[in-house]
This record gives C-alpha cells, structure tokens and sequence, in this order.
C-alpha cells in the first residue's frame, strides 16, 4: 500500500501518546503539581496530534464523524470511541494529581486500562483486513503494543522497563516479517485472482485501466526486496535493539534515555513507514503485480 504520511504519524504519535498514558495511570512516574501536568500535557498533544493527523487521510474531513458510528463491525470505529474514553478518563486523572496532588488508583488503572485497549484495537484494524495478508497475522497487534508501550515506557522515565519492552519488540518485529513474507508469498497469482489457474499460466495482456486511479495509487505499491531488507535492518537496529542495549546496559540517566530516545524514534518512522509500503494488496494480483 501507498504508505500515506498521515496515517503513519497518527500511529506513531498516537501510540506513544496512549503508551504514555498507560504508565501514568498506574502512577509511574509518580508525580504530581507542575511535573504531572508537563507529563499530561505530552500524552494529550501526542495522542490527539495523532488522533487528528489520521482525519488528513479523508477526502471529506467532515466524513469522520461517521467512525463512531459501526462499532459494530469496525475496529476503526471502536478505535475512537475507546480512544475518546480514554481521553475523558485521564482528564479526571489529570486534574486531582495536579491540583490536588491527590491519587485516585482505581480510576488510574481503569485509564490504562482504556488506553491498553485503544492500542490493541488500533492494531486489529490491520490485523483483521483478509485483503492484505502480510497483515493478518497475531503478531500485529503485539507490535502496536510493544512500540506504545515501550516507547511510553521511555516517556516516563521508566528506562529498565522500557529496555525490555524494546527488546521484546525487537524479537516480534523478526517474527512478524518471517511471518508476514510466507502469507505474502501465499497469496497466489494473478491466476488464483481470476479464478484460471486451471488453465496454465495467465498473463495481464494489458492493464485494466487507461490512466491513473486510486486503487492504483493507494494500494499498488511496490518497495524494491533489497532496500526492503536494508531498512528493516536499519529500523530493528534503531526501534529496539540499540535502545534496549543502551537501556539495559547503562546506569538510568537523562543523557541515556535521551539517547535511546533520539534512536527509537527514527527507528520507529521507518518501521511504520516498511510498514505500510510493504503490504501487498491482493487487488495488485488483477494488476498483474
């Protein structure tokens, strides 16, 4: 798929933002007054930046009232709706810490609880399209979780918890490519996509459009094997493995989760971005690609 840039900010910022949440619900850091709100004030401008940034997708920005609407069916839908329970959660959170300095744990673990949840049901959005298999896999929704919680993790400040929240993503990421590049592999041809495969071999003899179209543009893309290669190295590199090594390796500090933050979000823009660009749709198999 065309790898759009708005939908890979929204994920990106919108799941360090709700990871952030996470953390601060369960009261790590454990801050109140003026540095309570400093934390509040990122996990509510990266989680609603991100919320936002995914409306830029719409044609018709006005069309995106009609997400709330099929929870039903949609994990589009229940993504915001749950999303917009978490926001409301937080600010009765928010407000008695910094105010009051007062805690309120059982609201504090039912927002995390909610912000758990708008992660996972983020990642079920891809996870349950039949139409992109590289997709469709168990591994999917585990990388959401891990880069919003590790990365909300590295927020806090809670480095050794974050070091191994990246590692662990490290691993799921080596995993979900493996898995990923045999369901794409599987897929078929472009005689499975017509239903002539008993034929012999079939061939596009020529495409089925004259000019440009949106299918084509959003959903055929095609990202070279090798810089494919080249960049999930570099983003595993980047994402988890430097990080954690630095996290898990190195006495806590500033300097060192500054550090470790200065490499995992780069890391995380390429992963998002190989993300995307390396999910082949199947109406590509029509296109004879």
């Amino acid at each position: 798929m065309h790898p759009a840039p708005s939908v890979i900010i929204f994920t990106i910022l919108s799941g360090l933002g709700f990871g952030l949440f996470f953390w601060l619900g369960l009261g790590m850091p454990d801050v109140s007054g003026g540095t309570a709100f400093a934390f509040f004030f990122i996990a509510y401008t990266l989680s609603c930046v991100g919320l936002i940034a995914s409306t830029f997708h719409l044609p018709n920005k006005k069309n995106a009232i009609y997400a709330f609407s099929q929870w039903r069916t949609s994990w589009l839908s229940r993504e915001g709706i749950v999303a917009v329970v978490t926001l409301f959660t937080f600010a009765l959170i928010a407000i008695p810490r910094i105010f009051l300095g007062a805690e309120m744990v059982f609201t504090g673990v039912l927002g995390s609880f909610f912000a758990f949840v708008t992660v996972i049901t983020t990642g079920m959005i891809y996870t349950q399209m039949k139409t992109i298999p590289r997709w469709r896999q168990p591994m999917t929704p585990v990388m959401y979780m891990l880069h919003a919680l590790g990365g909300g993790a590295l927020l806090a400040g809670e480095s050794k918890i974050a070091g191994w929240l990246l590692l662990a993503l490290s691993l799921v990421l080596l995993v979900m490519w493996r898995v990923g590049d045999q369901h794409a592999a599987a897929r078929g041809t472009t005689a499975d996509a017509t239903g002539l495969a008993h034929l012999g071999e079939v061939r596009m003899l020529e495409s089925g459009h004259t000019a440009r179209n949106y299918v084509v543009d959003e959903m055929v893309y095609r990202i070279g094997r090798k810089h494919a290669a080249k960049l999930r190295v570099i983003a595993l590199a980047l994402a988890g493995v430097l990080p954690a090594a630095i996290l898990l390796l190195t006495p806590p500090g500033h300097v060192t989760a500054f550090l470790a933050l200065a490499l995992h979000l780069p890391g995380i823009v390429i992963g998002r971005w190989l993300f995307f660009a390396e999910a082949e749709h199947v109406v590509g198999l029509y296109h004879g690609k």
